[in-house]
């Protein structure tokens, strides 16, 4: 799409068009949300929906509501299916799954379906988008597992494949997808809602460029590309030059005693940055390996948090370069196991990418959010429900920072999702929860302190099922900042036949059996506190005892 030199974009012009694909791509979000069956997708907003270049698969716009982790995801699986698939033996109407982690993807619960916008016979532009299904086959309800020790117990894998052909259905794939899936009626709904998105964001790209032209659209899509990239060079220069490492460790690989270690180094050189993850752990033998999308994008979200005014799209990548080996933890190589890297340990390497930064920038920078998305997968047979399986997960308290006291119960920083909602589950699966609360003296104290965990009891109503839960921060709590003490780690436990017992990884648990009556008791992390305590309004430190906000 690159023009030859011609006088330059009015500024109303390139606003009025940044908005109208940032537009499309959100009300494609908001269609699929509205449309789904899966309440991780409907009610949590699990989902993410963009428009990407047809020839680099680059991305244009993503919805403002959707999932950060897939700005840089789901550009690598457009420009997967663009290698698999040239667009020059694309048609239209054909739309291609995609769910590999290997190929562009996170876990294979993730699926995304890209479709060739063609308008007058020529290619356009791409659109795709992301819904989490809650299960995709594989050896536990809800896909989320600890103890996989191969990508090939996670689920089916799709690589870059024709699920529609010129519009019409691939029945005999479909099929195999649905035999392979728990609840499969639910999954046809899901895919329904993403198909149905993909078709509205095509007429919405036929309105904006019969109204605009290929000119004009092209040459704005140059220029917002190159102004995200000199918007990002211009932050990275206000961080003084230098080397920051920041060291983090996670509670276990699901699978083998021993903590993980996340290492990175980031040096800031002008108006680039290097990350280097060399020092972290080697792939592991459970299922918090990273693929190499993830990671990337992990890093970007670290970044964004920092440097929110920066608009998604591909030039806000360019100043980046990586050192991530091939087959360390945040590099790994097929099959290894990747299921818990979405909320686990790319959230984690969020962190550590704003604890870098904090070495260089503490002024802008929170101290340690909660890092954990405490997900729960279920699934069994219910006299009431009948057959299902389901993921939900919950929030934990940020960090607090130079402007203020840390958010209480936010989502993961990896997400726009919303936490899970509480009176939503308990229509959908056999849960009664007995306990969503604040959880007392979770926050790490400081100038301001950090936001608070929450805690949430439930138990199963009926029938019989198999319990799973993916987590971290057991053993060590988020960091504070400048001073800042530690918010309080995750803290689970479980009642099964008249017991209450702790985890053997403490965050981690794979198939528990459950019966009705049987249940947990989930605590999730507060965040560290910034700055020191004794600086804090008196009036403030008096009404943080009455609430029991701090210990």
């Amino acid at each position: 799409m690159t023009t030859t030199e011609q006088k330059p974009i009015d500024p109303t012009t390139l606003a009025v068009v940044r908005g109208a694909f940032e537009q499309i791509a959100e009300e494609m979000d908001t269609v699929l949300a509205a449309s789904a069956i899966s309440p991780v997708i409907a009610d949590a907003w699990d989902r993410a929906s963009g428009v990407f270049h047809p020839v680099t698969g680059e991305v244009i716009a993503q919805g403002s509501t959707g999932l950060p982790i897939f700005i840089v995801v789901m550009q690598h699986t457009v420009q997967e299916v663009i290698k698999a698939h040239p667009p020059d033996t694309m048609k239209p109407g054909d739309v291609f799954i995609v769910n590999d982690p290997y190929r562009g993807g996170t876990h294979v619960m993730d699926v995304k379906f890209v479709r060739p916008f063609f308008q007058d016979g020529k290619i356009k532009a791409i659109i795709a988008n992301t819904g989490h299904w809650p299960d995709v086959g594989g050896m536990t309800p809800g896909g989320f597992t600890p103890a996989s020790t191969d990508v090939y117990q996670e689920g089916l894998r799709f690589p870059p494949v024709r699920i529609m052909e010129e519009g019409k259905m691939n029945q005999a794939l479909l099929d195999v997808m649905m035999l392979n899936m728990r609840v499969a009626e639910d999954r046809y709904g899901d895919m329904a809602a993403q198909l149905n998105a993909l078709e509205l964001g095509c007429r919405r790209l036929d309105e904006v460029f019969r109204q605009w032209g290929d000119e004009t659209l092209n040459r704005c899509i140059d220029e917002l590309k190159l102004r995200s990239e000199m918007l990002m060079r211009n932050h990275i220069r206000t961080i003084p030059p230098g080397t920051y490492h920041f060291r983090d460790e996670m509670d276990s690989d699901g699978v083998e005693e021993g903590r993980v270690v996340i290492d990175l180094k980031m040096t800031v050189e002008g108006s680039e940055i290097t990350f280097d993850l060399s020092g972290s752990s080697s792939e592991l033998r459970g299922p918090f390996n990273s693929p190499i999308s993830s990671t990337i994008t992990a890093l970007m979200i670290g970044m964004k948090h920092v440097f929110w005014d920066v608009p998604i799209n591909a030039g806000c990548f360019v100043p980046f370069k990586y050192i991530i080996p091939e087959g360390s933890m945040f590099n790994p190589r097929p099959p290894r196991p990747v299921s818990g890297t979405t909320t686990e340990t790319a959230h984690r390497l969020v962190g550590v990418t704003m604890g870098a930064l904090a070495q260089a920038i503490p002024e802008r920078v929170p101290a340690g959010f909660f890092g954990t998305g405490t997900n729960v997968g279920i699934g069994g047979n219910s006299p009431m429900y009948g057959r299902y399986a389901t993921i939900f997960f919950f929030g934990g308290g940020y960090g607090g920072h130079a402007d203020g006291d840390g958010l209480t119960n936010g989502s993961t920083t990896i997400a726009a999702s919303r936490n899970s909602s509480v009176e939503v589950l308990e229509q959908t699966v056999p849960l009664l929860f007995t306990r969503y609360a604040v959880r007392d003296g979770s926050a790490g104290v400081g100038e301001y302190r950090g936001g608070l965990g929450v805690e949430i009891d439930f138990h199963l109503r009926d029938g019989e099922a198999y319990f799973t839960l993916v987590g971290d921060r057991g053993t060590a709590g988020p960091h504070g900042l400048v001073g800042g003490e530690p918010g309080l780690p995750a803290d689970h436990s479980f009642h099964t036949a008249g017991k209450t017992f702790k985890a053997p990884h403490l965050t981690k648990i794979d198939r528990l059996y459950l019966k009705g009556g049987d249940g947990c008791s989930l605590k999730t992390p507060g965040g560290g506190g910034y700055g020191n305590v004794e600086d804090r309004d008196p009036k403030k430190r008096e009404l943080d005892r009455m609430n029991g906000y701090v210990a």
